[in-house]
Order: C-alpha cells, then sequence, then structure tokens
C-alpha cells in the first residue's frame, strides 16, 4: 500500500524563485469527495493524466495513483463535483527534501503553499526562510476542500495571512 506523508505551509516570500528545478502546470477535479477520502482526476501539462485515490487524514494518507487517458480526465473533469483547481507546481530542492510549490491560478489566484513529501514521519526537514504558518492538517488548505468549498477570493486571501 502506498503512503503519503507530507507537510504544508503557507509561502509568505518569493525568495524561492529562481532555485526552482521543475515546473508543472495542473489542473485537477474531484470525482468523489468525503471527509476522510477522495476520487481526484489530474491533468499534468495537458499531456498526461492520472486518477488518484487518497484515505486518510493528517500528515500521513493511503494513496493510489494510476495514469489514465487524457481524454478519459478530461471526461471526469466535466463530471467533477466542486470546481475545478488549476495551479503551477515548482520544484524547490532545499537542503535534503524537494519543496513542492503550489502557485494557485483561476479561482484560487493569489494562493501559494508549499509542501514536503517524507519518506516516514520520523524525518525533520530543514525549513527554508520563504515559508509561512505551518497547515499541515489544517483542511481549509487541502486541495480536496478548496475544490468543494469554493472560497472567495477575499476569503483566500484572508486565510494566506491569517493561518
Amino acid at each position: 500500500m502506498a503512503k503519503e506523508i507530507e507537510r504544508k505551509f503557507l509561502v509568505r516570500s518569493e525568495r524561492w524563485r529562481g532555485s526552482e528545478t521543475g515546473r508543472f502546470s495542473l489542473r485537477q477535479a474531484y470525482i468523489a469527495s468525503l471527509d476522510d477520502r477522495s476520487v481526484r482526476v489530474r491533468l499534468v501539462n495537458d499531456t498526461r493524466a492520472t486518477l488518484t485515490i487518497k484515505i486518510g487524514k493528517g500528515t500521513t494518507r493511503d494513496e493510489f495513483e494510476y495514469e489514465i487517458p487524457i481524454a478519459d480526465a478530461r471526461e471526469l473533469m466535466d463530471s467533477a463535483v466542486g470546481c475545478v483547481v488549476e495551479k503551477t507546481r515548482y520544484e524547490v530542492p532545499f537542503g535534503d527534501f524537494t519543496w513542492e510549490v503550489d502557485v494557485f491560478d483561476g479561482y484560487y489566484r493569489g494562493l501559494t503553499i508549499a509542501e514536503v513529501e517524507m519518506n516516514d514521519e520520523t524525518d525533520d526537514p530543514e525549513l527554508p526562510d520563504w515559508l509561512g504558518a505551518e497547515v499541515t492538517g489544517d483542511d481549509r488548505y487541502s486541495n480536496q476542500n478548496l475544490a468543494m468549498r469554493a472560497y472567495t477570493r477575499d476569503a483566500i486571501h484572508g486565510l494566506s495571512h491569517t493561518a
């Protein structure tokens, strides 16, 4: 069984820019959404598509991800619940880890979140100085919740400055 172990932070400055080693355009939507599980479809650079099942809450969750045909992903997105989440993901190495910095576009333009995936819950990655508050486990910042809740732009700016 695959496990996803990650921590999530707001990003308070642009000092990470210039250090990125990868960039991906992501569009993702949820086919099913419950409190502790979801089925997500994602398009990466409009050239690859995945279907992901996540079960659990918090730092560690079960995660199953499968490549699917792009046409299937587009059709599934048309049937999604909530809104489609659009963002650009940047890979930013720092210390012994690679951070994923998500700069949201579309409905959530202005929100920037960084995640670090770990191999074990006891991993203790060095935190870059461009990070803001930790929001691991704060459901307001889960992509699933963002897709389901459709926060207003003012609410997102309020979230990103108060957490």
